[in-house]
């Protein structure tokens, strides 16, 4: 056991000192007045050369929740946000859904607007705004999507309040906390201010699945005709890759992926049934829903009323969800590698009994997986001439110039089914709360993670609006972040369009073919966008000029710049 102490300063000084202390490697930005202490400590201790967070300007909020999401998914080590009082919290909402959604850890805080209104207290309030500003509960306005909040009152608790934060982010399911930091508490005097380095608050180990219930679940699965395994998450942790391919190799079970989240078993491994659980639901007799939320949707197919449904994930249930009434026969709690592990080893012993069924399975995804490869080679083979470009064709091209350690970002119309992956965390699709405009955060955040490999950043352009694009820009042109970003410009939100024609397949709107609200205006030139942070920007239309064009962005990021395409692009 043994203790730092800080002999004097604020309590700005030591907040940043623990989280250096803690393994909080950045501060993702964007600050108000609160932020004062907060400045002056890092100023201080830059002169003073103490370890601290590096602190990263975000010209947007959403762009730094998104960065710490795309930090965290490529290191696994979660990392703190700073906004400004009640008006940065909301605009960082959407990206905190998502990430409380997604598991996302993130120490997300915000400065309380000064409660003093006299100059006793160093940082009481000095202006104008500090009165309209002050909610009477901040936080409410973030506690139905955050694992904890708190408010800082002193510095008497500030050690236990860091690890109570850090404690409750990082046990599972994992998720977001909130903590509001007050300008006079920040800016407070503490001397010979002393805590435990290492921590002595451990993190709760993660939750493991129980024998028996993996046993039942086993027994299920070894009499099973056609098992089917449906997943959107696993790939989270890239161990899960492997457990989850020796299990569906072991035992034949074809895997899909209902919006595929990440890279979760290599595109060529004989159990990779693709991305459309719906052609495989009706005819399962056993369903391993594997750390996916919505493996069907009931108003459109179901299984059959006989069919087992085993549920798997640190929070298989998805407890957090007001309403979500899958049936389920077994549900085991427990980290997914861990829990695909025990049922592979438990049906090692139930090969030789099912072998005749194993072998008959293998017969059919090999037939299944020829035919799949036919098909796209048909649907490729008509996207290359395509006008506007068809998304698999851009898809192709990507995955001809992208190497295998490459990260490929998904909040567009690419399709990883014309695409190659072959190890884990290559692929990333992460907007699991519904907001848009993660994505390019995201890429900044993964690219200041792993400056060693390239990032092909997709995204649409409803999406791409949503993400603060010149925050984005700014943020990866300052921090030196060669990115190539890919626009597909369909000059719509086809999401919007598709699903009123799915409500009111024969209404007024698709009979029209007018729906208002969906459609933007045509020849937005986002290419110009990435101009203004000093970026290579260039228009495409024509699908055989895409080729050409990918090898011109590439050859700016060799320069250290970032490139954006923008793709004039059908819908997928």
């Amino acid at each position: 056991m043994s203790t730092k102490t800080i002999a004097s300063g604020s309590v700005a000084e030591a907040y940043l000192q623990l989280l250096a202390d803690r393994g909080i490697d950045y501060l993702f930005g964007n600050a108000g007045t609160d932020f004062a202490p907060l400045i002056e400590a890092y100023s201080k201790l830059r002169a003073g050369g103490v370890k601290v967070p590096e602190p990263i300007t975000c010209p947007h909020e959403n762009v730094a929740m998104a960065m710490a999401q795309g930090y965290y998914a490529r290191t696994g080590r979660p990392q703190a946000v700073m906004v400004h009082v009640n008006v940065g919290t909301a605009n960082a909402m959407c990206m905190l859904i998502n990430a409380y959604r997604g598991n996302v850890p993130i120490l997300f805080s915000a400065g309380r607007t000064p409660f003093s209104e006299s100059a006793t207290l160093t940082g009481a309030r000095t202006g104008e705004i500090h009165w309209p500003q002050e909610m009477f509960d901040q936080r409410a306005m973030v506690r139905e999507v955050v694992k904890w909040d708190y408010e800082l009152p002193n510095a008497e608790v500030l050690e236990t309040t860091v690890d109570r934060a850090l404690n409750s982010m990082m046990g599972y399911p994992r998720g977001p906390v909130y903590l509001t930091l007050p300008r006079e508490v920040l800016a407070a005097p503490v001397s010979n201010f002393s805590y435990d380095s290492p921590s002595r608050h451990a993190h709760a180990s993660p939750p493991a699945p129980d024998p028996e219930a993996v046993a039942r679940a086993a027994a299920i699965i070894a009499k099973a005709e056609n098992p089917l395994i449906i997943t959107a998450s696993a790939g989270a942790d890239d161990e899960d890759v492997a457990a989850l391919g020796s299990l569906a190799n072991r035992f034949a079970i074809p895997v899909t992926q209902r919006k595929p989240r990440y890279m979760c078993l290599e595109s060529d491994h004989p159990m990779n049934a693709g991305h459309n659980p719906d052609n495989f639901v009706a005819d399962a007799d056993v369903i391993i829903v594997a750390d996916c939320d919505v493996p069907w949707i009931p108003a459109k197919t179901a299984p059959k009323v006989d069919c087992k449904i085993i549920h798997l994930g640190a929070d298989p249930l998805f407890a957090s969800y007001p309403i979500r009434g899958f049936r389920s026969d077994v549900a085991i709690t427990g980290l997914l590698k861990w829990t695909l592990r025990a049922l592979d080893s438990a049906l090692e012993a139930e090969q030789k009994g099912a072998a005749s069924r194993i072998d008959a399975r293998r017969k059919r995804m090999a037939e299944l997986q020829a035919k799949q490869a036919e098909q796209k080679r048909a649907t490729l083979e008509k996207a290359r001439t395509d006008s506007p470009i068809h998304p698999a064709w851009v898809s192709h091209c990507i995955d001809q110039v992208k190497g295998p350690d490459d990260i490929v970002i998904k909040e567009s119309q690419i399709s990883p089914a014309y695409m190659n992956f072959s190890k884990p965390g290559t692929f990333y699709s992460l907007g699991y709360g519904g907001g848009l405009g993660w994505s390019l955060g995201t890429a900044c955040g993964m690219k200041i993670a792993s400056r060693d490999r390239q990032i092909f950043c997709t995204t649409g352009d409803g999406a791409y609006m949503f993400g603060n694009p010149v925050s984005a820009h700014y943020v990866a042109s300052a921090e030196k972040l060669p990115i190539l970003f890919m626009v597909f410009n369909n000059s719509m939100w086809n999401a919007v369009r598709r699903n009123t024609r799915e409500v009111y397949p024969d209404g007024f709107s698709a009979k029209s073919n007018w729906e208002p609200l969906t459609y933007f205006q045509p020849g937005t030139a986002y290419e110009k966008v990435v101009q203004v942070a000093d970026g290579y920007g260039e228009r495409v239309e024509d699908p055989a000029e895409l080729p050409k064009a990918i090898d011109r962005a590439m050859n700016e990021i060799a320069k250290g710049r970032q490139a954006l395409l923008n793709i004039i692009s059908k819908n997928g």
